[in-house]
């Protein structure tokens, strides 16, 4: 590595940091919860953030955004969203004949989904050519998006009225599931207390950008996992697939955003490799709204107890 790359990478790092650091400032006493999104958008995932409304699911979306310098739309779902309002529609045009396409506001580079399972199954799905291809097809043709593209959509719990349940093949494009959760009384009362949330979010600077964003996606995976880390990752997937109280289990798809999560985790624990705690800090929240219950027990309790039963050798 020449002197002028490791200062580079060095810049990079700083920066990255730095924009860690100023979204906690705007979301107080969660930086777990931080670093995990920030590590969904380094190893190109999307985030899904599902909780009660108010506890700043909104809030981080807005954040992210602002510390990479990405264009940011929000869709509001609701029960007669149609597709067309999220991808757009052709429009023909008496004066040359022919359709023309008008871009909707997936064409971004974050896209706020908010409360996308108040919306029908049908207009979810139109959200999975997006966040598995980065592209969407009108009327036959292909329309490629931007990139990064980097889809954050919040849901609340399904037991409040008007929600419908994410398909299983609509969990499976998100890479993280969080739950925020409440403040515990020190961050509430620092809320309370200072700044008003819209105002700090005025003040953040880009700290990155795109270009920016694609060298740490190019670094995180040059992160080194061993044989033997692999030989963990694999007894956690094979297990989750033999388990009684597991239906479904998890795909090989689930298998490579857990190691693209694990490796993008190590980069932000400034470490060149992966170890099995980046697995098992990772493994509930990339693998619990993939589980499918044979019986009452949630994904997320199935997930801990994957890895309680999976041994590290």
């Amino acid at each position: 590595m020449s002197a002028i790359t490791a200062l580079r990478d060095e810049t990079l790092h700083a920066r990255l940091h730095a924009a860690m650091e100023q979204v906690n400032r705007v979301l107080l006493g969660k930086p777990r919860q931080i670093k995990l999104a920030f590590t969904c958008l380094i190893a190109g995932g999307h985030l899904l953030l599902e909780d009660v409304p108010g506890v700043g699911k909104t809030t981080l979306a807005h954040a992210l955004a602002a510390s990479f310098a990405l264009d940011f739309q929000r869709v509001q779902f609701t029960s007669d969203l149609l597709p067309s309002d999220i991808i757009g529609v052709s429009v023909y045009e008496r004066e040359t004949g022919t359709f023309r396409f008008h871009p909707g506001p997936i064409f971004t580079g974050l896209l706020l989904a908010d409360e996308i399972n108040r919306a029908t199954p049908k207009t979810q799905s139109a959200l999975l050519e997006a966040m598995a291809e980065g592209q969407v097809t009108v009327d036959g043709q292909t329309h490629v998006l931007s990139q990064p593209f980097f889809v954050v959509a919040t849901q609340n719990p399904l037991d409040l009225n008007g929600t419908f349940s994410l398909p299983d093949s609509q969990l499976d494009r998100f890479m993280l599931r969080l739950s925020l959760d409440y403040p515990d009384s020190t961050a509430e009362r620092a809320l309370l207390t200072g700044s008003d949330r819209r105002d700090l979010l005025a003040q953040l600077h880009p700290q990155l950008d795109g270009a920016g964003l694609a060298a740490l996606h190019q670094q995180a995976q040059t992160i080194t996992a061993s044989s033997a880390l692999l030989d963990y990752l694999q007894a956690l997937l094979a297990a989750s697939r033999r388990h009684g109280d597991i239906r479904v289990g998890l795909s090989p798809r689930a298998g490579l955003a857990l190691l693209g999560a694990a490796r993008a985790w190590a980069l932000l624990s400034n470490r060149t490799h992966v170890l099995p705690e980046d697995i098992q800090a990772l493994f509930v929240p990339l693998a619990a709204h993939r589980l499918v219950p044979a019986r009452g027990a949630s994904g997320d309790t199935l997930a801990r107890n994957l890895l309680a039963e999976v041994a590290v050798d």
